[in-house]
């Protein structure tokens, strides 16, 4: 190779020489090495692949309707405008978006079509159409109410009947056309967006819709649904390290070979092995590719031994993996750390010859002062923080990370958009605007309150003390302390005559009888009107005699006499006069009755003021019960409730007046009702519209200089550009004409000639008079179409803001809005007679009588069109937020102005003035921009407050990324140990966020010092990409998948996938043990494909009447054609239940059978139907966990019948279903009761292909020595892909039923990591849940046993009352004594002489079981334990006997458990089942041990192995009838 031919310099020539020599130098070294090992992993849906397009359109749906609309038209004939590749159409659909999008929230589209986040909500419409059933010959079709037709023709016929049939169910994620007639038949149309079939039909229903003719709804609806499957990424993947103490690993050889070897990682850009770059220097000498892979394989062989290290090694390990990411530059240190992280176990070594400098040391020392103070964070722990919202990386998927960047990003462009500075933007989010929930009370200082008793001044109270320091003397938890002072008072208002008042007054006398320190108060809300007979109506008659005693005598006795009165009424009755009379007349035998109950009766004194005194105050419908104030929320109204729900708020209360005491705010001589009534909660009147938390908000987000005096401009705004041409053109009336910042702006709504748009008006006015803080513009909704006699109120008001100074302008609108002067302006007198002085009335004449009416007719278009209201309608709009429409009669009056405006004081107003004051702008605009600041503030989802951070430094210790110059940017904060599988995550997941938008990131190390064992054992890999990828012919790529490429061959893996928490996952295709993977007998990939199974809805279920959960209460869910799909039983811990669901609309019923006979539902909460409605309906259509809330109540008539009662379901159908299910698919019985009795059911779990072989000969064995008819139930979670589609067979071949079982470990119990441990969790912490009701005994044998008899002996065994019985440990081979743990220590105290029981082999009696919540205990026992990582090492084992004294055991037989470890020769030929245990002293392989020591092993091995060989040979004849059969509950 001469210099010349290359046109180079001699330096390549002479890097060319080195290459070469080194190169030749190497290949003896490796010619004889083994090729380059790799794992793949792939997670897909279960359902077909969803387009791409229709994911776009839901992503803009959840930007807007409107966007998704213009997306729609946009891209109704997609098809027919791009060459065929998937990237043209990919490309295409993004250039359609991008017209509607920022450039940031179309990184999220890029971002959400990788992810294919909104794939579950297409095909939950899919599903949703396919309960349709679509019309035959139809790729597109309409219901309209339940009729459906792709003949346009058709359409008007079926409109015109469509009243006389059903309006559809619309959910709450429906496509509803925006300006569609909520009145007119609703057509729904299920068409593929994009399709020449749809554009048809679209246009048709459009033209019906802009007519007002119908209510259009889109529905997704693929008439023919791709062959392919969708590729799922956001999840994580684990190569685990195992233990080889024991040999676990099957000696069959794989069959067969299906991998495509170009995963290797050929085409990686920089591929960087030991310092060389092979990705480049492939590029620069393409002639020497095949010399370089020798090269590269032989380097990667070298780093990948894994020699043990020395403790002392491993000491600093987080410090130098810490120190290695921070030399690298900023750029790469993410790309290192997820390296280092990701491939721990091979780093290791390397790592620990870095040398960490003192000033990292130092600094992550002083950060961790900070991170421990103000986060809490101890070293190796690790946070996330995006705009210092917190985000929980074990509870928070990739989904909802990505919810949380979009509204961001949405707040944070919003602000942009209103011209605020990029630093102020950060400064701004920090404030915490969120409506508080803070409960808001009423003012009970009013002499409409009968008050029944005084603390402070009657007698009876008199011997306590009277001191408020009476509250800081400690006392007994729980005590009520009785001090001579109205801390607390119950104000009861209602109507004497409905028929639940007894009740609460029966409370009322408790309370009071019982000497609780309680003042109480009464309302009687009675008719008000003016010479009332109290001989004809009851509730006057109950005023005038309480009146009346009180005067007489005392309010005590006037109260005793009303519930002497209350108690002669029957249970369900009305008061009467005839009870009161009858009361009076035995009390006062010498009055006459008449004269006090009489129409002239001078005992009528606050009478009206009750029902006044209620309608101020606004409080809701009677009765109301009030606690200082407060009042309760309906279901606390119950007797038992009220009691126990007031007895809490004194104690809840009492802490607060021990800080006020504390503090000095509260003295002995202050009035204590005073002091309550002075608290910002307390309001002047409680409306539930202004206080309601569901809030909509106008998007004020924007900047234009468009008005409302250009009608036909206005027209063509979108909704956000309307509301600020609103805006742009309002004037504002204000207190006082100073240059002041008003933080609260009110816009009336309403038409002005009307008296109640003028009254609302009035009102307003009146309030924006007594506050500065306020300023107030009027919006005309004129009731009919705009004229001038029609307008006179509206115009002059108009003309008046338009022409005059504010304080004239003021004074004129408020004459306006008085009824006499609209009287007169009807009657016809001149406009100019009500000018005020000072005004220039021939310039507001000239105003008033223009001819346009534009500003009238674009504010009619904005009510209807943007405020959704009617003609005439009034609302009330507080810094953006609608209220309304109000009510024909509702009152708005001035207190609720006052309750509005200190309510957005309190939360949002002062604080956002106080940060827009720092910007330094006018007075107009700071007021409006305060406004629109809060509008997109709160209308932000309440999410948690945002964290304040502070670090001492981030100088050494941290990676710093800078944001791109200008432009919004998220602040991102990340601290992390290096060397955790925390880090694993995060740095791939920092790494997208990189590359999706602009950010500000920091990464700050949080190490740990003296390590004594390695921190990371496996290898990982995080699926993430941030956009679609393409292969070079333009077609998509097959999608995400986890790589583990150049792993080491000696050690044995294990894979798990670490999924979102409501995702259950199968593995669906691999011929490889996926439990051991030993790379060096693997011919080049592993390849392990999983299938997302089921999306889990979860929920938590209580009984209203006990608030306790209803144990045992079991719920289904299915749709309208099939109502049981999956069911599910309520565990007492929290009232948990889980369901296994997939996307689609589904239905939530109480269990037929006892459910749903004892209870019903009494509400739900987090469902999509409405809450009063009973059938609950639950719409599954995104990725992210689902967690509804169920309340139920018991049937009048069933209050004492128990779920688990002892007589349970003998002949439920329900639950014989189950039963007879097994592999046949069912065929329901006529004697259930026999079936019942006569089936053994045997659970078992197992993982790995080892277990599994020895599980088929465990069944074997069963199956030769049991003569009655067997039951197998194997958990699913675990179970291989050979093994589910083999056990079909095998159950025909041997005649048993079977029934995969599986359960999601719930999020709220403490997780295990280790698969092993998982996996022995289930063997005992679900027991109450993995089985229906109708099995009421099972035998679990572990997989690696063999049984020598017939197992119902077992079955009918007497546990004498235990839920359960183990065998004992044996003792019988002495030399093992060293081994036996239980016999010293913790153990042999805990067990005070008991036997300590082995977990391979018992019996659960589950209705014992479940009546004494054993499993409830177990669970709640695991719990406290499992926090400790050096408890439980049996878990499975040392649960049971830990908790034998709260769940007891019943010891069975030695002979029923030998196991050649623990028990000698001699009894093992009276062994009932052998267990191959392991044994601590030889660590003899399982198979060997088989083999050794059970005779009849190998046969039964040996006849598994021919039916295996009968079926394979048969396979290929009927490839359909794989895993027909996988699960006795029919999947979803």
């Amino acid at each position: 190779m001469t210099a010349g031919s290359h046109g180079a310099g001699c330096g390549v020539v002479l890097r060319m020489w080195l290459l070469g020599v080194l190169l030749l130098s190497l290949l003896s070294v490796v010619s004889g090495a083994a090729d380059s090992k790799a794992v793949t992993t792939t997670l897909t849906t279960k359902w077909a692949s969803t387009p791409l397009l229709l994911e776009a359109s839901e992503f803009l749906a959840e930007e807007s309707q409107e966007k998704f609309w213009d997306f729609v038209e946009a891209s109704q004939n997609i098809e027919g405008e791009h060459d065929d590749t998937d990237q043209a159409y990919y490309d295409l659909i993004v250039k359609r978006a991008s017209a509607l999008l920022s450039s940031v929230q179309l990184n999220m589209l890029k971002f959400a079509l990788s992810l294919r986040a909104y794939s579950a909500t297409v095909h939950s419409l899919q599903q949703i159409a396919s309960n349709e059933p679509p019309p035959s010959g139809c790729s597109a079709f309409f219901s309209v109410h339940g009729e459906k037709t792709c003949d346009t023709e058709s359409l008007a016929a079926l409109l015109e009947t469509a009243p006389e049939r059903p309006k559809p169910y619309v959910f709450k994620g429906d496509h509803k056309f925006p300006g569609s007639n909520p009145d007119a038949p609703v057509v729904i149309l299920y068409a593929e967006i994009g399709k020449p079939e749809f554009q048809r039909l679209h246009q048709v229903i459009l033209a019906k819709a802009d007519k007002g003719l119908v209510t259009y709804v889109l529905r997704h609806y693929l008439a023919n649904p791709s062959s392919k499957k969708v590729y799922l990424s956001g999840y994580g993947v684990e190569l685990a390290i195992k233990n080889q103490e024991y040999k676990a690993k099957d000696d069959t050889q794989v069959q067969g070979a299906e991998v495509n070897a170009t995963v290797i990682g050929e085409n990686d850009p920089v591929d960087e092995v030991q310092g060389f770059l092979f990705g480049k220097l492939k590029t620069l000498y393409p002639e020497l590719k095949e010399q370089l892979k020798e090269l590269r394989k032989h380097l990667v062989e070298s780093t990948n031994e894994m020699a043990p290290l020395k403790v002392w090694q491993m000491q600093d390990l987080s410090f130098q993996t810490a120190a290695r990411i921070l030399t690298a530059p900023p750029v790469d240190a993410l790309n290192v750390m997820k390296d280092l992280s990701q491939n721990f176990p091979t780093k290791a070594r390397s790592i620990t010859k870095t040398v960490v400098n003192s000033e990292i040391r130092k600094e992550i020392g002083e950060n961790q002062k900070f991170f421990k103070g103000t986060l809490g964070l101890q070293p190796g722990d690790s946070a996330l923080f995006i705009n210092g919202l917190h985000i929980d990386l074990d509870t928070q998927d990739i989904f909802s990370v990505f919810e949380v960047l979009r509204s961001e990003a949405r707040v944070m462009e919003g602000l942009r958009s209103l011209q605020i500075e990029t630093p102020y933007i950060h400064d701004i989010l920090k404030l915490n605007v969120q409506p508080s929930d803070s409960d808001y009370a009423v003012d009970i200082r009013n002499p409409a309150i009968n008050w029944i008793n005084n603390l402070e001044t009657d007698h009876r109270y008199s011997s306590w003390p009277y001191n408020v320091q009476e509250l800081l003397r400690p006392t007994f938890p729980g005590v009520i302390r009785q001090i001579r002072k109205n801390f607390h008072n119950l104000v009861i208002i209602l109507d004497p005559t409905q028929e639940n008042s007894a009740e609460l007054l029966s409370v009322a006398e408790m309370f009071y009888t019982n000497n609780i320190p309680l003042r109480i108060g009464l309302v009687f809300v009675v008719s008000d009107g003016d010479d009332i007979d109290g001989m004809q109506d009851a509730g006057v008659a109950l005023v005038r005699a309480y009146n009346y005693i009180s005067d007489e005598v005392d309010s005590q006795s006037a109260f005793e006499a009303v519930i002497a009165m209350f108690s002669r009424v029957p249970i369900g009755g009305q008061l009467s006069v005839g009870d009161v009379v009858k009361v009076l007349e035995k009390r006062f035998p010498y009055v006459e009755v008449s004269s006090i109950l009489g129409a002239d009766s001078s005992y009528d004194s606050n009478r009206k003021e009750g029902r006044g005194y209620y309608e101020q105050t606004g409080v809701g419908p009677l009765p109301v019960v009030m606690y200082n104030g407060m009042p309760y929320q309906r279901e606390q109204l119950d007797p038992d409730e009220l009691e126990t729900v007031t007895m809490h708020k004194i104690l809840e209360t009492t802490s607060f007046y021990q800080r006020a005491v504390y503090l000095g705010e509260l003295a002995t001589d202050h009035d204590v009702v005073d002091f309550i009534m002075n608290q910002p909660n307390v309001v002047p009147r409680i409306n539930s519209r202004v206080l309601s938390t569901s809030r909509t908000y106008l998007d004020l987000s924007d900047t234009n200089n468009h008005f409302v005096d250009d009608y036909a401009r206005f027209l063509t705004l979108d909704t956000k550009e309307k509301s600020t041409a609103v805006a742009n053109s309002m004037n504002y009336m204000t207190k006082k004409d100073d240059g002041y910042i008003r933080p609260v702006t009110f816009w009336v709504v309403g038409d002005f000639d009307q008296p109640s748009g003028r009254q609302l008006l009035y009102h307003a006015i009146r309030h924006m008079k007594t506050s500065n803080n306020v300023r107030l513009g009027m919006i005309s909704n004129p009731s009919a179409s705009p004229s001038a006699e029609t307008s006179r109120a509206a115009r002059a008001i108009w003309a008046a803001m338009q022409t005059q100074t504010a304080n004239n302008a003021k004074n004129f609108i408020t004459k306006m809005a008085k009824e006499e002067t609209a009287a007169a302006l009807e009657r016809g007198a001149d406009i100019g007679e009500f000018a005020v002085g000072g005004m220039d009335v021939s310039l507001f004449k000239s105003a008033y009588e223009g001819p346009k009416f534009d500003f009238l007719l674009s504010h009619a278009a904005y009510c209807r069109d943007v405020l959704k209201l009617k003609k005439g309608q009034r609302a009330v709009i507080s810094n953006g937020r609608i209220i309304g429409p109000l009510e024909e009669e509702e009152v708005f009056n001035q207190d609720d102005f006052l309750l509005l405006e200190s309510i957005i004081l309190k939360t949002s107003g002062e604080r956002i003035k106080s940060k827009v004051q720092q910007f330094g702008v006018e007075e107009d605009r700071a007021s409006d921009l305060v406004m629109k600041v809060d509008a997109l503030l709160s209308s932000q989802p309440k999410g948690e407050a945002r964290v304040e951070y502070g670090f001492a430094d981030d100088r050494y210790s941290a990676v710093k990324i800078r944001p791109t110059e200008g432009d919004v940017y998220f602040d991102v904060v990340a601290v992390v140990d290096p060397v955790t599988r925390d880090a694993q995550k995060l740095a791939p997941l920092l790494l997208v966020l990189k590359q999706l938008v602009n950010v500000n990131l920091r990464v700050f190390m949080n190490c740990q010092s003296k390590l004594s064992d390695m921190p990371l054992k496996s290898f990982y890999r995080y699926v993430l990409e941030p956009e679609v990828a393409f292969q070079t012919d333009g077609s998509f790529s097959t999608g995400p998948l986890a790589k583990f490429l150049d792993m080491p061959q000696s050690p044995l893996f294990t894979l798990n996938l670490n999924t979102p928490e409501s995702w259950m996952v199968e593995s669906v295709r691999t011929r490889y043990d996926l439990d051991n993977i030993y790379l060096e007998e693997v011919e080049n990939v592993v390849a392990a494909e999983y299938e997302l199974e089921h999306l889990l809805l979860e929920g938590h279920c209580f009984d209203v009447s006990t608030g306790q959960p209803p144990r045992g209460l079991q719920f289904t869910l299915g749709t309208a054609s099939e109502p049981v799909i999956v069911d599910t039983i309520v565990m007492a811990n929290l009232g948990y239940f889980q369901l296994k669901a997939n996307p689609g609309a589904w239905m939530l019923k109480l269990r037929k059978g006892r459910s749903d006979e004892i209870y019903k539902i009494y509400s739900h909460d987090g469902t999509d139907s409405p809450a009063d409605s009973d059938d609950i309906i639950v719409v599954l259509n995104n990725f992210k966990s689902r967690i509804i809330k169920v309340k139920v109540q018991k049937k009048p008539d069933k209050f004492n019948e128990e779920l688990l009662s002892d007589g349970i379901q003998e002949n439920d159908s329900g639950f014989w279903e189950s039963l007879t299910r097994g592999f046949t698919g069912g065929v329901k019985t006529d004697e259930p009761k026999q079936e019942k009795d006569d089936v053994i059911n045997i659970f078992s779990v197992a993982s790995g292909h080892l277990y599994e072989r020895f599980l088929r000969i465990m069944m074997l064995s069963v199956l030769k020595n049991t003569r009655t008819p067997v039951k197998f139930w194997f958990l699913k979670n675990y179970l291989s892909p050979t093994f589910k589609e083999f056990i079909p067979h095998m159950a025909k071949e041997y005649g048993f039923q079977y029934e995969l079982v599986q359960y999601k470990w719930p999020r709220w119990l403490h997780q295990q990591t280790e698969k092993q441990r998982i996996i022995w969790g289930y063997k005992i912490l679900f027991l109450d849940v993995l089985f229906p009701l109708a099995v009421d005994k099972f035998l679990f044998v572990d997989a690696d046993q063999i049984v020598r008899t017939d197992l119902k002996e077992l079955r009918d065994f007497d546990l004498e009352g235990a839920p359960y019985g183990y065998t004992p440990f044996c003792e019988s081979r002495r030399e093992m004594d060293g081994y036996r743990f239980w016999k010293s220590g913790y153990w042999a105290s805990h067990l005070a002489g008991r036997k300590y029981h082995i977990s391979a082999l018992y019996v659960v009696d589950l209705k014992k079981f479940r009546k004494i919540a054993a499993g409830d205990r177990l669970r709640g026992q695991y719990q406290g334990l499992s926090q400790d990582p050096n408890s439980l090492s049996n878990l499975d084992q040392d649960l049971p006997n830990n908790m034998i004294h709260q769940v007891p055991i019943k010891s069975l037989p030695q002979e029923w458990l030998w196991c050649e470890t623990w028990c000698d020769d001699s009894s093992k030929k009276k062994a009932k089942t052998i267990d191959l245990c392991n044994n601590p002293m030889t660590k003899e392989p399982k198979l060997q041990a088989a083999v050794r020591i059970v005779a009849e092993w190998t046969d039964y091995d040996q006849e598994i192995k021919r039916l295996q060989t009968r079926v394979q040979e048969r396979a290929p004849e009927n490839p359909t009838a794989q895993q027909q059969h996988t699960d006795g509950h029919t999947e979803l």
